[in-house]
């Protein structure tokens, strides 16, 4: 059963206590003393992909709010790949790529899901009425609202509420607490770093 603000916080990461030092650059992912702790099989494959996995973070914790132990991160990606959510090309790894994680999270999760384009922050808190929550796209510059990112987009957050005037969410790539989990900001504040874009998600029927 899903209980309203009872959404545990997880990193992308692993350590939220080394992601202000991570996104600095006082620390390397090298240095990330957890790694273990996302399922990868070797430090190596943690480093290749803990700076793609925001959403997949952000599937983990509406995971965890609905009940299930919540699954390492890299065998929860691993899953989604037959799906085509990431892609390579070469060295880089592209994703996540939205219709196939959606249809991953309906077969795999029994979730509803769907790809969400083209809407404004104010459309937000009416698709909270019909989903439990939004994965949205936004700029990582979102953990310092007080700042004009350079453009929308390029990071994914969990969102959990919303109404006319602010919008609450869980962000992966938080870099200390107020950042981190049910960070509360003005919508017209939000709304400079969401590209309008994202997959609005909801726990299985039986769990809402």
């Amino acid at each position: 059963m899903v209980l309203p603000g009872r959404i545990p916080y997880f990193s992308q990461w692993e350590s939220p206590t080394e992601a202000a030092a991570l996104i600095d650059g006082r620390r390397s992912l090298a240095d990330v003393t957890d790694w273990a702790a996302s399922g990868a099989q070797s430090q190596a494959e943690f480093i290749e992909w803990a700076n793609h996995l925001c959403g997949m973070c952000c599937l983990k914790m509406a995971l965890a709010a609905s009940g299930h132990p919540p699954p390492p991160l890299l065998p929860l990606t691993r899953a989604s790949l037959p799906y085509g959510t990431y892609v390579r090309e070469g060295e880089a790894i592209r994703g996540l790529i939205y219709a196939p994680f959606v249809a991953y999270v309906q077969e795999a999760w029994a979730m509803a899901a769907a790809v969400t384009t083209g809407i404004t922050a104010e459309e937000i808190a009416p698709l909270l009425t019909r989903y439990t929550w939004f994965i949205a796209s936004v700029h990582p510059s979102i953990r310092q609202p007080e700042r004009d990112p350079p453009h929308t987009g390029g990071h994914l957050v969990l969102v959990s509420a919303a109404d006319d005037r602010h919008i609450t969410f869980h962000n992966p790539s938080g870099d200390r607490p107020e950042t981190q989990s049910y960070v509360t900001l003005p919508l017209t504040i939000f709304a400079r770093f969401f590209a309008g874009r994202g997959i609005a998600l909801s726990a299985p029927a039986s769990e809402k």
